[in-house]
């Protein structure tokens, strides 16, 4: 007790030790999806699917790890959704690079995302931003985490005619997530405190337990074949694909740009596949959009947990913020050359901060998990598919988005506006970064027309010239 009092100062944050377990434990639970997700995507250039996913763990452990112990942030880290697609489709597919120069090339972006994160500038960049749109970007990336659970469990699902609509509510995946959902939302709201607490524990828990038993029912009643088994959480007893994903195999054929293991060492020396990479004239301008996406999704997601986890000051700044550059500077740094993809602050955090996590032991006990799940992801297999995380992701983004969108100055037209396009951007591109560009370039514009410019820092128009750039710079690199 007084080793953890002394290294997370649990008592002057108003926490426990059990909040703090239980914070990163569920916190896990919700975006270990990312494990598999992530090594499927990767796989996609190349890259051996089960070394993926370990060095996808690995990575997270040690990133979360030192977010825990360096910075005390209940701030949890892995492979960021968006960067993997951007380096597998546009800069393995789209400019011909193998997955080895692909890697390569995500460690150049690594090094000088590193040395630019010792320099004051995120720093400045979250100190500077408005009050309003600190509460726009966290209501905006509580609408994101909600959306993002609609979809991935298909309660939500695409429309060709509409876009979107109502997903059918005669597939079992999706009526158990509906239930999932509506039982986290009714256990909030109960009268006794300790329950309510544990709404969104209990209802994954809940979800995963239906879920599993719907689908024994399915498959011994109706055959493994039957489509009512799709989406539902398969149990690890029935899942042969999970045989080679037991004790950190195939690490050895990913790391160091597949030098390290002769199935995977490329035919090209590393200064070859150098030369090759620097020749190529949309080199630089992926550099730059890798780093500046990275930059803000990072950047967004700390300055919408801090607000609640308490490491954002009465003034708006955040205490440690350098020790949290750190952890997800390093991230970056070793991601590729161990294997996977650039490493950012997840959103999902937010689920155990929801739950009153508000030091780094619940990043320490989500670190491990990571590090667990390395060696027995079977174990935790049922709950990465969508109908069981849905439940969580959706109670957690309707929570973050009502506690901020409220506190927003509607009696000023702009941030009312600039609220909405924020929001409604994020949803619709499906990216934190894109959105809240847009909502800073409509909120500068604006400002300046009704003659208010003077009230915003020179940072801010500086951040919104550089998404300007950043939206060109990703329209060029189509046509090259």
């Amino acid at each position: 007790m007084k080793f953890f009092e002394k290294l997370f100062g649990l008592r002057a944050k108003g926490t426990t030790i059990k909040t703090e377990i239980i914070g990163g434990l569920i916190t896990f639970i919700a975006m270990c999806y990312i494990l598999p997700v992530n090594a499927g995507i990767l796989s996609k250039m190349g890259m051996d699917s089960a070394g993926v996913f370990v060095s996808t763990a690995l990575v997270g452990f040690i990133a979360t790890m030192i977010m825990g112990l360096v910075a005390n942030y209940p701030i949890v880290l892995s492979a960021g959704m968006g960067l993997n697609a951007y380096i597998t489709y546009s800069v393995s597919i789209d400019f011909g690079f193998t997955w080895q120069e692909s890697m390569i090339l995500l460690t150049i972006t690594g090094i000088l995302f590193f040395a630019m994160s010792l320099t004051p500038i995120r720093k400045i960049i979250i100190e500077t931003i408005p009050k309003d749109l600190k509460l726009i970007i966290s209501a905006g990336l509580g609408a994101f985490i909600c959306f993002v659970g609609l979809k991935t469990s298909e309660i939500i699902s695409d429309n060709p005619d509409t876009l979107v609509s109502l997903g059918s509510l005669s597939q079992p995946s999706i009526l158990i997530a509906l239930i999932g959902t509506v039982l986290c939302f009714g256990l909030m709201f109960v009268k006794r405190p300790n329950l309510a607490k544990m709404a969104i524990p209990l209802g994954i828990l809940f979800t995963a337990i239906i879920g599993v038993v719907t689908y024994l029912i399915i498959y011994y009643g109706f055959g493994a074949g039957h489509t009512g088994l799709d989406g539902l959480p398969i149990p690890p007893w029935l899942d042969d694909s999970l045989e080679k994903m037991w004790g950190g195999q195939g690490l050895e054929k990913v790391v160091f740009f597949g030098y390290a293991n002769s199935e995977t060492k490329p035919a090209e020396s590393f200064g070859e596949m150098l030369a090759k990479i620097f020749s190529t004239p949309g080199t630089y301008i992926a550099i730059f959009s890798m780093i500046f996406v990275n930059l803000f999704d990072t950047t967004s997601t700390l300055l919408a947990i801090g607000k609640d986890a308490g490491i954002i000051d009465e003034q708006g700044k955040m205490k440690n913020s350098n020790r949290a550059v750190l952890a997800d500077a390093t991230g970056a740094l070793i991601c590729a050359p161990l294997g996977t993809s650039t490493v950012t602050s997840f959103a999902e955090s937010g689920v155990g901060v929801s739950l009153g996590a508000k030091t780094g032991l619940a990043a320490v006990t989500a670190a491990f998990m990571f590090l667990l799940a390395a060696f027995i992801y079977p174990v935790f297999s049922i709950f990465t598919v969508g109908s069981v995380t849905a439940p969580a992701l959706i109670a957690v983004g309707t929570m973050i988005f009502v506690g901020n969108f409220k506190e927003i100055n509607f009696n000023d037209k702009i941030a009312a506006f600039t609220g909405f396009i924020t929001v409604i951007m994020i949803l619709l591109t499906y990216s934190i970064s894109y959105g809240l560009g847009i909502g800073l370039i409509t909120y500068c514009t604006m400002m300046l027309f009704a003659r208010r410019g003077r009230e915003i820092s020179p940072v801010t128009y500086v951040i919104s010239a550089l998404f300007i750039l950043a939206f060109a710079a990703n329209e060029i690199v189509k046509f090259i």
